[in-house]
C-alpha cells in the first residue's frame, strides 16, 4: 500500500476520509468542508473522464457533492473505501448524464423526423388530388379534337369563349356548342351528378 505524499513532509493530523463521512452523516459541516477537500479532486477528474465537457463535469462534480452531503448515512465502511464510495457515486451520477444526453438528442432527432413527415391527411389529399387529375385526363381523351381543345383553352387556359373562337378560326356558336357538349360529356365521364 502507497503511503501518502505531504508537501510539508509532515503527515497532516486529524481524522481519515471514513472517520469525516461518519460526522458528515451526523450533519457536521467542517467535517463536510474537510471532505470536499480531500474527495473533489478526484470527482472532477473521473467525471470529466467521462463526460468530456468541462462545464458539464463541473455540474455533475457539484452534484456528487451535494449527493455525498445528503446520503452520507448510507455509507457503510465494511463495503469499501469512502474514496471508492464516493467516486462510485461520481462514476454513476456521470454515466447517468451521459445517456440522458443521448437520450434527449435520440428525442430531438425523432421529433425532427415527425416534423418532416407530411401530416396523414395531406398525404391523403395528394393522393386524391392525382387520383382526380388521372380521371380528368382519361375522360379528357374522350372528347372530340375541338372540344378538347376549347374546354382546354378556355377552362384550363382562362380565354373567353369569344378568344377561343377567334384562336380557333371557328364561329363563336360553334365554340359555344362544342363546350357546352364537351362539359355534359366530361361531367358523365367523371360521374358528377347535375
Amino acid at each position: 500500500m502507497k503511503e501518502a505524499v505531504h508537501i510539508s513532509g509532515v503527515p497532516s493530523p486529524g481524522p481519515d476520509l471514513q472517520e469525516l463521512l461518519v460526522r458528515v452523516a451526523r450533519g457536521d459541516q467542517d467535517a463536510f468542508a474537510s471532505v470536499y477537500d480531500a474527495v473533489s479532486g478526484p470527482v472532477l477528474g473521473l467525471v470529466r473522464s467521462v463526460l468530456r465537457d468541462p462545464a458539464q463535469s463541473e455540474e455533475v462534480a457539484q452534484e456528487v457533492l451535494v449527493e455525498v452531503w445528503r446520503t452520507a448515512p448510507r455509507f457503510q465502511a465494511s463495503r469499501g473505501s469512502a474514496m471508492n464510495w464516493v467516486l462510485t457515486l461520481a462514476h454513476h451520477r456521470a454515466v447517468d448524464r451521459v445517456r440522458s444526453a443521448e437520450a434527449a438528442a435520440a428525442r430531438e432527432h425523432k421529433a425532427a423526423l415527425l416534423d418532416r413527415t407530411p401530416a396523414f391527411d395531406e398525404v391523403s389529399e395528394q393522393v386524391e388530388t392525382r387520383l382526380e387529375r388521372e380521371q380528368v385526363r382519361r375522360c379528357m381523351r374522350t372528347l372530340s379534337e375541338l372540344q378538347r381543345e376549347s374546354v382546354t383553352l378556355a377552362y384550363y387556359r382562362g380565354l373567353t369563349y369569344r378568344e377561343v373562337s377567334e384562336l380557333l378560326s371557328v364561329p363563336l356558336g360553334t365554340i359555344k356548342t362544342r363546350l357546352r357538349d364537351g362539359l355534359i360529356r366530361l361531367r358523365d365521364c367523371l360521374g358528377v351528378s347535375a
